[in-house]
C-alpha cells in the first residue's frame, strides 16, 4: 500500500468515527473542505517563505512574523500583493497555523471557524482576475448544520474534531514528494463508493477515466508545445486530470490548459478543489458552474477581440445517461446541432451532450465519451443524428465496456471516440466486455484490459471475437445500427462430441459398477445373520438381479 492509501485509508476510518449520524456523502463536505483550506494556507506560508517577504527571527516561525507584521493599514497590502501572487490570501489571524494553536490552547471556538472562511470569501474579491476560481469555494462548509450537533458547544466539538485529524497527517512521502492531491483523489473515491447513485454526480472510476485519456492522447500529437482539454459534465475533475498525465510533461505549468463546466455546485467545488489540490494553477483552468446544454460555452474574446466559440485538443465526457432536456425546436438553430438534421429527444438528452462536445472539438482533435448502448441501435431523431455522423466520417470507433463499472449504475456501457474530419468512413468496433476482474460492490478493468483495448484501437484491425473494421457499405447494409454483436462475433461453439470416445466411457463406468456390485453382494454373504435379517439380505439381492 502507497503512503497516499495508508494516509487516505487512516482519515477514512476517522472520518467514519467522527461523523456520527451524518451521511458521509455530507461529512464530505467538511473533511475535504478543511483539507483544502489547510492546502491553500500552507501554501501561502511557503510562499512567504520562498520569497523572503520575512528576515528570518531566532525562536519565531512565518507565522509569528506575518501575524506581527501584517497589521493595521499594513494587512490590506499584505493581502493584496499575496492574493497577486497566488490568486487568494489569508490573513494571519486566519491561517491554519492560527487555527490550530487556538485549537492547541483550547481557546478555539465556533466564531473562529466561520471567521476563516468568510474572510476568505471577502478577500477573493481581491484579485478581479481570481475571483471567479475562488468565490463560493467554501460555501458548502455549513457549520450550522444541526447533524453536526444539538447545540453550538457540540458543533464546535465536532469542527475541532474534524480540524486536528486533517491536521494530524504528514502530506509528503518518505522521498518528500507531496501526495495531498493523491490523498484528496483517494478521499473522493471513498466518498464515492459510500455514495450509491448520487456517485456517478461527482465521480467516474479512476480505470475507464485511463482509457478515455489513453484514447484522446493516442491521437495528439505530443511533441506540441500546449494542450487544452474540456469536460462538459466534469463532476469533481478527476477525468481532466487523467488526461494530464497521459500528456508528457502534463505537469509542467502552463503546458496543459483545463476548461470544464459542471451544473451540481458542490460538485463544481469539489473540482476547483480537486484541480488546484492536484497543482493546477488557477490561472490554467476555466471552470463554470451552469448547465451545459442550456447556453453554448466555452466562449469568449479571441485574439482580434471577437466573441468566439473555444475549441479543444481533446474533450472528454461521461454524461448522465439519457437524462431530460429542454430539446425546444428553436435549438435545431444551436450551431451544436443544426447539422445533424434533429435533436435528441427529450427524455434521452445524450446525443445532445454527444453534439455539444463534438462541436467544441478542434478539427484535428479527439473526442472521448461513456455513453449508453441505446445510442447504438435507438431510432426516430436518435437514428438520423447517427447517420449523419457516420455519412460525415466523425465517428471513429464504438467499445463495448464490461458492466457494474460504476458506482452509479450496473448496465453495460460504450466509449465512443470521434473525431471532426477523417479521411475514411470506416468504424472500428471493440468488444471488452469480457475483459475485467470482479469485485465486491463493482467490477474492475485491469492494466492488462485497458492496455488491449488502447492497442487494439491503436492498430486498427480485426481481432477474433473481440474487435472488428466494419467499411461504410456494412454499416449501410446494417442500416445505420451500431449494436455491436452486428460486427464482433463473441459467440464460442461447443466443442464437438466424441461419440466412440463417449461409448467407451460408458461401457468402462459399466463394467466398473458390476464389479463392485459383484465385491458387495460377495460381503452380504458372508455375514453372519440370524432369521430375523435374512429377509432384508434377500430384498437386497432381489433389486440388484432386478437392475
Amino acid at each position: 500500500m502507497s503512503k497516499a492509501q495508508d494516509v487516505s485509508s487512516q482519515l477514512w476510518s476517522m472520518a467514519n468515527e467522527l461523523r456520527g449520524t451524518m451521511d458521509a456523502s455530507e461529512y464530505r463536505n467538511y473533511i475535504l473542505g478543511f483539507m483544502f483550506y489547510r492546502y491553500l494556507s500552507e501554501k501561502q506560508e511557503k510562499y512567504l517563505i520562498d520569497n523572503d517577504i520575512f528576515d528570518q527571527v531566532e525562536g519565531k516561525s512565518i507565522n509569528d512574523l506575518y501575524r506581527q507584521d501584517a497589521v493595521g493599514d499594513d494587512l490590506k497590502d499584505y493581502l493584496e500583493d499575496i492574493s497577486g501572487a497566488l490568486g487568494y490570501a489569508i490573513a494571519p489571524e486566519d491561517t491554519w497555523t492560527t487555527l490550530m494553536e487556538k485549537i492547541h490552547d483550547s481557546k478555539a471556538n465556533a466564531e473562529d471557524f466561520q471567521n476563516i472562511f468568510d474572510h476568505f470569501e471577502e478577500n477573493a474579491q481581491l484579485n478581479s482576475f481570481a475571483e471567479k476560481d475562488f468565490r463560493g469555494v467554501f460555501a458548502d462548509v455549513n457549520l450550522n448544520n444541526s447533524r453536526l450537533g444539538n447545540n453550538l458547544a457540540t458543533r464546535t466539538k465536532a469542527l475541532i474534531a474534524t480540524a486536528k485529524m486533517v491536521n494530524d497527517f504528514d502530506y509528503f512521502d518518505e522521498n518528500g514528494h507531496d501526495i495531498l492531491g493523491d490523498v484528496y483523489e483517494y478521499l473522493i473515491k471513498q466518498f464515492a463508493s459510500n455514495a450509491g447513485k448520487k456517485a456517478g454526480e461527482f465521480y467516474t472510476p479512476h480505470e475507464v477515466s485511463k482509457v478515455l485519456a489513453k484514447l484522446v492522447a493516442a491521437n495528439m500529437d505530443l511533441n506540441q508545445e500546449s494542450f487544452s482539454i474540456y469536460d462538459p459534465t466534469m463532476g469533481s475533475g478527476s477525468l481532466l486530470l487523467t488526461v494530464r498525465d497521459e500528456i508528457p510533461n502534463g505537469r509542467q505549468k502552463g503546458r496543459v490548459r483545463f476548461y470544464g463546466q459542471e451544473l451540481n455546485t458542490t460538485t463544481y467545488n469539489l473540482a476547483r478543489m480537486n484541480l488546484m489540490m492536484h497543482g493546477v494553477d488557477y490561472g490554467n483552468m476555466t471552470l463554470r458552474n451552469a448547465d451545459t446544454l442550456a447556453m453554448d460555452w466555452p466562449d469568449g474574446l479571441d485574439q482580434d477581440g471577437v466573441d468566439r466559440p473555444h475549441f479543444f485538443d481533446a474533450v472528454v465526457a461521461n454524461p448522465p445517461y439519457s437524462q431530460k432536456w429542454d430539446a425546444d425546436s428553436s435549438k435545431l438553430k444551436d450551431p451544436r446541432f443544426k447539422d445533424y438534421g434533429a435533436l435528441a429527444p427529450k427524455g434521452k438528452a445524450d446525443y445532445a451532450f454527444l453534439l455539444h462536445s463534438l462541436y467544441h472539438l478542434e478539427q484535428n482533435g479527439t473526442m472521448a465519451i461513456v455513453l449508453p448502448h441505446g445510442v447504438l441501435f435507438r431510432g426516430a431523431a436518435e437514428g438520423k443524428i447517427r447517420k449523419a455522423l457516420l455519412e460525415k466520417g466523425q465517428i471513429d470507433a464504438i467499445i463495448g465496456m464490461p458492466a457494474g463499472l460504476f458506482y452509479s449504475t450496473g448496465i453495460p456501457t460504450i466509449v465512443m471516440v470521434l473525431k471532426k474530419h477523417r479521411d475514411n468512413r470506416d468504424v472500428l468496433f471493440i468488444d471488452a466486455s469480457k475483459g475485467f476482474e470482479k469485485g465486491k460492490n463493482q467490477n474492475i478493468l485491469r492494466d492488462q484490459d485497458i492496455d488491449k483495448i488502447i492497442e487494439t484501437y491503436k492498430k486498427r484491425q480485426d481481432v477474433d471475437k473481440y474487435a472488428h473494421l466494419a467499411t461504410m457499405d456494412e454499416i449501410k447494409e446494417n442500416e445505420f445500427n451500431l449494436n455491436i454483436p452486428r460486427y464482433v462475433d463473441t459467440f464460442e461453439e461447443e466443442p464437438p462430441i466424441d461419440i466412440v470416445a463417449l461409448s467407451k466411457e460408458m461401457q468402462d463406468i459399466d463394467q466398473k459398477i458390476g464389479q463392485s456390485e459383484a465385491e458387495f453382494l460377495s460381503l452380504v454373504d458372508d455375514l453372519d445373520v440370524n432369521e430375523h435379517t435374512q429377509s432384508t439380505i434377500n430384498a437386497i439381492k432381489a433389486v440388484f438381479k432386478h437392475d
